[in-house]
């Protein structure tokens, strides 16, 4: 029991409560809607609802059906239909929370992680006009050198490469400095 407390205080401490703040914020604006009052950010989104509607204002028809009750089962379904989705809309299976992170409270970071890379995701849907949550992420600027350029930047030493001008290890000492015992 101890050990399992200890755990989620580390797992807690992941958390910032900025992001979390940002995240829902961003929901908030999607949605149209303020979360309950008095609820805490997990508890609203536990059960999957309103991340499934979120991603159905992302994306319409992204997740046909949202289970608002059932059991268990039912509601853990709706957080692996928002998951399935998200991967459709683009986002990287590295950045996607497992279900028991939200579920069982396990990682709520990484929760939140997830939100923001969904909202990082959705600069690249032009479609979708806004709000976004976090930075936007660079596009490609790819180049493309000549053979003649390629060839005269090997004649190049950069200055990466350091210089050696006036080195030496004069002064050095380097080890055990010198014992000098004086016999009598």
């Amino acid at each position: 029991m101890a050990l399992e407390r200890a755990v989620r205080a580390k797992l807690a401490s992941k958390r910032d409560p900025d992001q979390d703040a940002e995240a829902q914020e961003w929901i908030e604006i999607v949605l149209g809607k303020k979360f309950p009052k008095g609820q805490l950010y997990e508890d609203v989104l536990r059960d999957g609802v309103i991340l499934c509607e979120v991603m159905n204002k992302l994306k319409p028809g992204a997740i046909p059906k949202i289970n608002t009750s059932g059991g268990q089962f039912k509601l853990m379904e709706n957080i692996n239909n928002f998951q399935r989705a998200l991967k459709d809309y683009g986002v990287p299976d590295l950045d996607v929370f497992q279900t028991t992170d939200l579920w069982d409270k396990k990682d709520l970071a990484q929760v939140t992680t997830t939100l923001f890379a969904l909202g990082r995701t959705t600069y690249k849907h032009p479609e979708w006009k806004g709000p976004w949550l976090g930075p936007k992420p660079s596009d490609e600027h790819k180049r493309d050198f000549s053979e003649e350029q390629l060839k005269a930047g090997q004649t190049i030493i950069g200055l990466q490469a350091g210089s050696n001008k006036g080195a030496s290890q004069s002064g050095q000492n380097i080890g055990a400095s010198r014992k000098i015992l004086l016999g009598k």
